[in-house]
């Protein structure tokens, strides 16, 4: 298909009035695509769905983290407590501390570490910016290999190069255009297809590898992948061998464990529809379960009351 679908419906009191329009793909463990609609095969942004590639190009280049500190090294993290904690223990092994960031400044993600956060006096600060795992880790990575640490978000940077080949390793193709992140880091464009591919390859990597590394991570962790309150961490928490990363502007991509992949893009770029889309995908997938069930609608208030639903939109999953 050539043109965008309609993936979403937002249902009010009965009428529907708005929809969400966007791009699926499915892949096989081949890499092939076995189910799509939309536009799947031009270049996109993954957005922060790129970042489990990030980590794979600096596992490959020395960077020692594991566990939940490999799964915050990915993340796009909520700023709560522990997040906080876990980027100190990051920079503290580059001997370094948070002045040595390039994320912009920031609140924290999640609306009640937010709070607290300023109850407690803070105002916006570069450690809570929800991408200072990653640029932790990067500078980690810089530091182990004597690179440059003022100029590393730059794309010829060595770091940026060796994602750059990680990225088009995973995806199956190279990258088409390069731009700026919103943390400041490189964005590299591959197709949502691609995207999809590299999800599943990563979801069944061979044990040992750095992709399982980074898979196993994220699904042992899931809430220092994204945070304590969030649908990512519920759907890896509640579906076994499911890894799963979001981006801005409504990326969404995951790897099943037996190599399959998903990638859907939304046009419009809104967070609320982007699990509802997927919930929709797993189910036709033939991947359930209670959590994945609740995920299929997005309620809308009116009043005090539950009125409505974004919901996904029949046609578009037959």
């Amino acid at each position: 298909m050539s043109e965008l679908v309609i993936l979403a419906d937002v249902v009010r009191s009965g009428f529907v009035e708005g929809h969400h329009r966007g791009s699926v793909v499915v892949t096989d463990p081949d890499g092939t695509v076995s189910w799509s609609v939309g536009i799947t095969d031009q270049p996109m942004f993954p957005r922060s769905s790129n970042k489990p590639m990030q980590a794979v190009g600096m596992l490959r280049h020395g960077l020692p983290l594991e566990d939940e500190l490999l799964a915050l090294a990915g993340a796009s993290h909520s700023g709560e407590q522990f997040h906080l904690d876990g980027v100190r223990r990051i920079l503290a092994l580059a001997k370094l501390d948070e002045s040595a960031l390039q994320t912009p400044i920031a609140y924290p993600l999640d609306d009640a570490a937010r709070d607290a956060w300023v109850r407690a006096g803070h105002g916006q600060e570069r450690v809570v910016m929800n991408c200072s795992g990653k640029h932790a880790a990067m500078l980690l990575t810089c530091t182990l290999n004597d690179w440059s640490l003022e100029n590393y978000r730059e794309p010829d940077h060595p770091l940026q190069q060796a994602i750059r080949v990680a990225v088009e390793d995973a995806a199956g193709e190279k990258v088409s255009y390069v731009a700026v992140d919103g943390c400041g880091a490189p964005i590299f464009a591959i197709s949502l297809a691609g995207l999809a591919r590299a999800f599943g390859m990563y979801a069944a990597a061979a044990p040992g590898t750095h992709e399982r590394q980074v898979a196993d991570a994220f699904r042992a962790h899931p809430a220092y992948a994204s945070g304590s309150t969030r649908d990512e961490y519920e759907l890896m928490r509640d579906t076994a061998g499911v890894f799963c990363k979001a981006g801005a502007e409504g990326v969404y991509a995951v790897g099943l464990p037996d190599g399959r992949g998903i990638a859907l893009k939304l046009e419009d770029g809104t967070p609320r529809a982007r699990k509802v889309v997927m919930a929709a995908v797993l189910q036709r997938l033939g991947v359930t379960n209670p959590t994945i069930e609740s995920h299929l609608q997005f309620a809308l208030t009116g009043g005090d009351n539950i009125v409505g639903a974004v919901q996904p939109h029949a046609p578009a999953f037959g």
